[in-house]
């Protein structure tokens, strides 16, 4: 495994990274936005969850559909259409609020929109990144994305809350131009990033309908035959439906106790801090520790830093417990995420991508739903030791997987008898 001087040497990873650094830097700051903005539109605590599950649908509608084009098309291409889309989305609302003619309805259907552009851009970037480096370089390639997500987390909240504050079209705006940097930036990629060669044996013909759900249904089969990508697929959704439900319930505990957008910010700020420092220590843990333990203790760091929320939904606390659940979360990340696209072959990486991330994501629509919903009915607190009582439920189903458990360190990962991708004769794509 090659560490993060040897990485970077490699001109389009660098390329790449920084144009997505930039964009997820608005992307951010624009989801933490969301349901504030529909607040100081005069809509509900109801309509703000709305607004939140509207982009979150949006990347779960976009997903499966998007991981049989990545594998079709030039992923480049379409990595530039979402961006020069994202520009002109964000531009046009941050226009529609200078004018005070965005409603909430109007900021549901542009969240609605956001979220698709991710859902369709994030199995291309992964496929490119697939594309840009060697397998050796996955797993320090994948802690440095990991870098990158906190790093905008780090910046992106409260850089929002700060802008919501001024004017309440500045996020949006910074976010179009955020977007316009990735599309330059994506320009200068020299590796080729065209469609792969179909997978051996594979049928391309027929109606592009057909085509394309063959080619869904051709990647959930992987997904679903692995062990490992199965169990974390349905631990991934229900964390992703209790620990954002919890999250969301939190802030809007925050907001409703007279704290400012800016100083709710901070809170991310302070899980930023923590997975840069993951991130910066992930490829020397990974390269030395069974994935799969990484993996088991991520799903438990999402239950016990949490508890004192129960209590004391201050920003102060919510800080501490957030970078406390944030610290082994890119190192986790990073080791499983490396470890399936190296199992993954080229012809269905943007497949397999998107089968996991749309079971993944699956729940998030529900997240704000639920917390929002609980936090009308039963307060703050009940509220959130319920989804406190779920974050355990998905630590308890990773931690009982004997499959998860096993995952060897990167260097035993192709190896013969190393663990479920063995056990199951799932190919295991060559050295690149």
């Amino acid at each position: 495994m090659t560490g993060y001087r040897d990485l970077a040497r490699n001109r389009d990873f660098t390329v790449l990274w920084i144009g997505e650094t930039v964009s997820e830097l608005g992307a951010r700051m624009s989801a933490f936005v969301y349901p504030l903005l529909a607040l100081a539109l005069g809509g509900s605590i109801g309509t703000a969850a709305l607004v939140q599950a509207a982009y979150f649908g949006g990347i779960v509608l976009a997903l499966l559909p998007a991981g049989a084009l990545v594998d079709r098309l030039h992923r480049g291409r379409v990595l530039r259409t979402v961006s020069a889309t994202g520009f002109l989305l964000y531009a046009g609302m941050a226009a529609a609020l200078t004018l005070d003619g965005l409603s909430p309805t109007a900021l549901g259907v542009g969240a609605l929109i956001a979220g698709v552009c991710t859902g369709i851009y994030e199995p291309a970037q992964i496929s490119a990144v697939r594309s840009v480096v060697t397998t050796a370089q996955l797993p320090t390639a994948l802690a440095q994305n990991q870098a990158r997500g906190h790093a905008a987390e780090l910046a992106g909240a409260p850089l929002g809350g700060l802008l919501l504050t001024v004017h309440r079209a500045l996020p949006f705006a910074v976010d179009a131009a955020t977007y316009l940097v990735s599309f330059v930036m994506l320009g200068r990629i020299r590796t080729d990033l065209s469609a792969p060669a179909p997978a051996p044996g594979e049928d391309r013909g027929g109606h592009v309908l057909r085509r394309m759900g063959r080619d869904v249904a051709t990647g959930a089969r992987f997904v679903v035959r692995h062990p490992v990508m199965r169990l974390l697929a349905c631990w991934s959704a229900l964390s992703n439906l209790v620990v954002n439900g919890l999250l969301f319930v939190v802030v809007l505990r925050m907001a409703a106790d007279g704290h400012s957008p800016a100083a709710i910010g901070l809170v991310a700020t302070a899980a930023g801090v923590a997975g840069l420092v993951g991130a910066a220590l992930a490829p020397w843990v990974i390269e030395r520790t069974p994935t799969g333990l990484l993996t088991v203790a991520v799903g438990w760091s999402v239950v016990l830093p949490l508890v004192p929320l129960v209590w004391w939904a201050e920003p102060a606390v919510a800080a501490t417990c957030l970078g406390a659940l944030v610290l082994l979360n890119p190192i986790g990340n990073a080791g499983i995420g490396a470890y399936r696209i190296a199992i993954t072959p080229d012809a269905l990486q943007g497949r397999v991508n998107a089968t996991t991330a749309f079971l993944a994501w699956s729940t998030m629509p529900l997240a704000p739903l639920v917390g929002g919903l609980l936090l009308e009915v039963y307060g703050g607190p009940v509220a959130t030791a319920a989804l406190l009582a779920g974050c355990l439920a998905a630590a308890l189903l990773v931690t009982s997987s004997r499959h998860v458990r096993r995952v060897p360190r990167p260097a035993a990962w192709a190896a013969p008898g190393a663990g479920p991708a063995h056990d199951q004769g799932v190919p295991v794509s060559p050295a690149r």
